[in-house]
């Protein structure tokens, strides 16, 4: 008899949220995988906040199917808690607590805690170890605040903005832990605004707008084929374009937007380079210069969830 699969780290299904007679989270479908990275990405407003702190067990859903790690997060709190960690924007520390202080303090709560001396230097904290809370910068806040998240060593460990404010050291600092974490089996939920931090980190991300996911898939497989995907080229004018493009991969497209500037849309690829070069070879064609540009998961973003500010 084999083995029952474990639950996935966080399973959503017809989730609602409200708030008076606002409808935060209006029928929401998410599921996290176990030991993978999820990046949860949304407009101010979309509900994806509201959704991680229903999985973190601070607000009760109104209707649908909630579980983390096969738990209610709510009626199973005092079972959950001890296997996940959460990382909050600000607030919850006291304002006069030196770093490496609170960072021992939680350790203890944990039966096997990582080495607190090792974490702290590890994230850039061992110098403002004896400072107060109130008197770290912004980013030694955020380097603490992700300490504090994993140094109980969690199965669950839900990152709301987890580099926000940092420079680029203490960003690929934290980038090099999360992926730590899940080679080691932990599951990741992250929150964040950064789109090149969803493409750099996420297994699977989720696109949160108007209270539902509106697309869920791997960055790779979101980027794919997209209509921002160009290859750029100059080159003399007036080049016969008609020709090239019959010889481009299905689905691609040429056009000549300003004289000797050429540009080539579809799915940059090996094959669409070697093919633009080959035919540059056989009509004589020396480009000056070439560029491509793929697809982004921004690009992804702005498409579905519009360019217009939110409140």
């Amino acid at each position: 008899m084999r083995n029952a699969q474990p639950a996935p780290a966080v399973e959503a299904v017809g989730l609602v949220l409200r708030y008076g007679r606002t409808t935060a989270v209006d029928g929401l479908d998410l599921t996290a995988r176990r030991g993978t990275v999820t990046a949860v990405l949304g407009p101010n407003g979309a509900g994806k906040t509201s959704t991680i702190e229903a999985c973190e067990g601070y607000r009760r859903p109104h209707a649908g199917h909630l579980r983390v790690l096969g738990l209610d997060p709510v009626a199973d709190a005092a079972a959950l808690r001890p296997r996940i960690g959460v990382m909050l924007q600000d607030g919850g520390i006291y304002p006069g607590v030196r770093a490496t202080e609170m960072l021992r303090h939680v350790a203890r709560l944990h039966a096997h805690p990582l080495d607190v001396t090792e974490l702290a230097e590890r994230l850039g904290l061992g110098s403002c170890g004896r400072t107060p809370y109130r008197r770290l910068s912004g980013g030694q806040r955020r380097r603490l605040a992700l300490a504090l998240a994993v140094v109980g060593r969690p199965e669950l460990v839900f990152l709301d903005e987890p580099t926000a404010g940092l420079d680029p050291q203490a960003r690929h600092a934290a980038w090099q832990l999360v992926r730590e974490l899940r080679a080691d089996g932990v599951s990741v939920v992250v929150t964040t605004h950064l789109m090149d931090e969803a493409e750099e980190l996420a297994d699977e991300v989720a696109i949160v707008d108007a209270g539902r996911v509106i697309a869920h898939g791997s960055p790779a497989e979101l980027c794919r084929s997209g209509p921002g995907d160009t290859l750029r080229f100059t080159g003399r004018a007036g080049l016969d374009i008609a020709s090239l493009r019959a010889a481009l991969p299905s689905g691609s497209e040429v056009a000549e937007p300003e004289p000797g500037s050429y540009r080539v849309t579809g799915e940059v690829s090996p094959r669409l380079l070697a093919t633009v070069t080959a035919w540059c070879a056989q009509h004589g064609v020396l480009p000056d210069r070439i560029t491509t540009r793929r697809h982004t998961l921004e690009d992804v973003f702005l498409e579905l969830t519009g360019r217009e500010l939110r409140p």
